[in-house]
């Protein structure tokens, strides 16, 4: 059974190395327009619009599909909630044409920095408010490839409860521009 096991690992280990086209490796960064969305949120919530910033890998795997997790610094929440997540997608690229894809998966973020804007005092910790320091989510979105420059949109949809005991996720928009260095 272990030899099995190994052999048919072997066999895939070399059918993946064999049809590789590429790897490419770049840095990307954008627009966030995030918000937290949720029965316990209420009405009057305003959106945040931040930024994200950091690096893409695509792994070809055939012509037509690639694998591409990347590693962003992103910052989301809302007008008064600052939620700043490392983010790490790991999203299944399908490539319809040339310079066209679509890219869908899932989201690990790692909440990095938190704060609540109090209209007399300023950005104040957000710890009261119990939020969680791991964020799931899943996200899809297109891009647009030329030669080594890239556009992207995507929507990231927040899969967890973000503040403890509190029905509210995370929502974010991104727009994307990016350059592979190889």
């Amino acid at each position: 059974m272990k030899r099995v096991f190994l052999l048919t690992l072997a066999i895939i280990s070399f059918t993946f190395n064999s049809q590789a086209q590429d790897i490419k490796f770049g840095f990307k960064g954008g627009i966030n327009l995030a918000t937290i969305n949720g029965n316990d949120v209420g009405d009057q919530i305003d959106g945040r619009t931040g930024f994200h910033l950091g690096t893409v890998l695509q792994l070809s795997i055939l012509e037509t599909f690639a694998i591409q997790p990347e590693l962003l610094y992103s910052a989301q929440g809302t007008d008064d909630i600052d939620l700043d997540y490392i983010n790490i997608p790991v999203l299944a690229k399908l490539k319809f044409a040339k310079f066209f894809s679509v890219e869908t998966g899932p989201q690990f973020g790692f909440i990095v920095n938190d704060g609540f804007k109090n209209a007399t005092e300023g950005l104040q910790d957000v710890s009261f408010l119990e939020a969680e320091t791991f964020d799931f989510g899943f996200a899809f979105g297109g891009s647009v490839e030329y030669n080594d420059f890239f556009m992207q949109a995507r929507y990231n949809l927040g899969l967890t409860e973000i503040i403890n005991g509190r029905d509210g996720k995370n929502s974010n928009f991104q727009i994307s521009v990016g350059f592979y260095i190889f």
